[in-house]
């Protein structure tokens, strides 16, 4: 089974980002997965000639492989999951369906929590120092790297984050307070350069316009796609666009071709959890067989997920 690392290298070489999914429970993971082995199913099978041999074209090569997808947990949602549950069941996932899907610890705060997802076995974690000074980001974001290459965990990829767009996943009255979501606000082109250099960091995740959560009344900013391709070739490593959710279809498209390898999207899925959940429970209202009532749920999570997986892989 390939890397996480592999897999991005793949995406760059086809243009496209791989979609990183929060969860905090089965439903969440059950409906992502179906979508991204769904998806990469009925692709193999409408590229496949009559004598069951795959169509040679470059856009077929692109859709006969599966489609990978990287599962998410913040510091709250691994203490739920619990740490070695989540570890355990991607792996066993991997393996059983022979299929690229990860499993990053996200916006993990702490050196001590990344030292854990680190050796628990997780494929990616990232450090989240984006409100802290430069130099004390710098600082953290360094001893985690530095941790992770001497760990037994020799595939484990370090992210981290420059520029702040916020915390957590809600539905906002408006944007958060802090975030930097003017061009002006955002690091340089330099910072991000002498932060990869001195970190010596896997993934970079900078502030380009984006936040975090999803606004009540109207689509989140336009990204600054400019900057996404002046900190790509900056960074020289793939770039993580956060706060995925809200963001308008075309600017994904646009950042994608800028050099954007990894989307997260969290408050959409959490979004359609809750709506398909209400829905199920005003259907249903004497059931108490937790998963009929959600049945609705998972159908609406999925429907999200396959919407970002065809975008970010441009089917």
């Amino acid at each position: 089974m390939i890397s996480l690392k592999k897999a991005l290298s793949q995406a760059k070489k086809d243009k496209v980002a791989v979609a990183h999914f929060n969860i905090s429970e089965f439903v969440t993971l059950k409906a992502c997965w179906e979508a991204a082995n769904e998806l990469s199913t009925k692709n193999l099978e409408q590229i496949t000639g009559s004598d069951s041999s795959p169509v040679l074209s470059p856009k077929s090569l692109v859709l006969s492989r599966p489609i990978p997808i990287i599962i998410g947990v913040s510091e709250g949602e691994q203490r739920f999951l619990g740490t070695t549950e989540a570890v355990d069941l991607i792996k066993h996932m991997r393996k059983n369906h022979d299929y690229p899907i990860f499993l990053n610890a996200d916006h993990h705060k702490t050196l001590d929590s990344c030292k854990v997802a680190i050796d628990a076995g997780f494929d990616s974690v990232i450090i989240d120092a984006a409100d802290k000074p430069f130099e004390e980001n710098v600082a953290l974001t360094r001893a985690v790297v530095e941790y992770a290459r001497a760990s037994k965990n020799k595939r484990v990829l370090v992210e981290a984050e420059i520029g702040y767009i916020g915390a957590g996943s809600e539905i906002r009255d408006e944007l958060p307070e802090g975030a930097a979501v003017s061009e002006a606000q955002l690091p340089t082109a330099e910072q991000v350069a002498r932060f990869v250099e001195e970190t010596g960091i896997d993934l970079l995740a900078p502030a380009v316009g984006n936040v975090h959560g999803m606004l009540k009344h109207s689509p989140n900013p336009h990204l600054f796609v400019k900057k996404i391709k002046e900190f790509r070739k900056a960074a020289n490593v793939p770039l993580v666009l956060h706060g995925g959710s809200g963001i308008p279809d075309e600017d994904f498209v646009q950042a994608i071709d800028a050099g954007v390898r990894i989307i997260h999207i969290s408050t959409e899925l959490r979004r359609a959890w809750r709506s398909g959940l209400e829905k199920g429970l005003a259907e249903h209202p004497a059931e108490v067989a937790p998963y009929k009532l959600m049945e609705s749920a998972l159908a609406e999570i999925k429907a999200v997920a396959l919407a970002r997986l065809r975008l970010f892989n441009k089917l």
